[in-house]
């Protein structure tokens, strides 16, 4: 089951959902149109053509979407529970954990993403921290290296 990201959300296409939930795309489509009230736009949304030809792009299985005539609908976790909900099938019903549980698990590993992000800020300003006080004291330490000309003596005699 692939969750994209598309528009800064967490979505799974209608067709895969659909396969999921053991129905045809063109019966969950249905079941949305007709319950549009309980899919608010935060829930489910339609691609846009750009939108679709980067899902293509970068789809493992992109017959799918690619023959789809229209453009495919996007479910967030949320609306993936609510099409669980209004299929009212045994099986939308069981996969729904499924599906909150991928999203569960998405979104911690995002949280470890952000841990690692954070460190990895951290040690970018020690390291700002110290580059400071490396040049700071190689500016103090060169004028004690660099040998000084010597002043030629002028010889005596002839």
């Amino acid at each position: 089951m692939p969750i994209l990201w598309i528009r800064g959300e967490a979505v799974i296409l209608d067709s895969d959902l659909a396969a999921l939930y053991g129905v045809k795309t063109g019966r969950l489509n249905e079941q949305i149109k007709r319950n549009h009230h309980r899919f608010p736009p935060d829930f489910v949304f339609q691609l846009t053509p750009e939108e679709k030809k980067g899902v293509i792009a970068n789809c493992d299985n992109p017959a799918k979407v690619l023959y789809y005539r229209g453009l495919p609908m996007a479910l967030t976790e949320h609306g993936a529970l609510m099409a669980s909900m209004v299929l009212n099938s045994p099986r939308a019903m069981e996969m729904s954990v499924f599906v909150v549980r991928a999203f569960v698990g998405m979104r911690k590993e995002m949280s470890r993403n952000g841990e690692v992000l954070r460190r990895l800020a951290e040690m970018d300003q020690t390291l700002l921290l110290h580059d400071e006080g490396l040049r700071d004291l190689y500016q103090k330490l060169m004028p004690l290296l660099d040998p000084r000309p010597e002043v030629e003596k002028r010889k005596i005699g002839f």
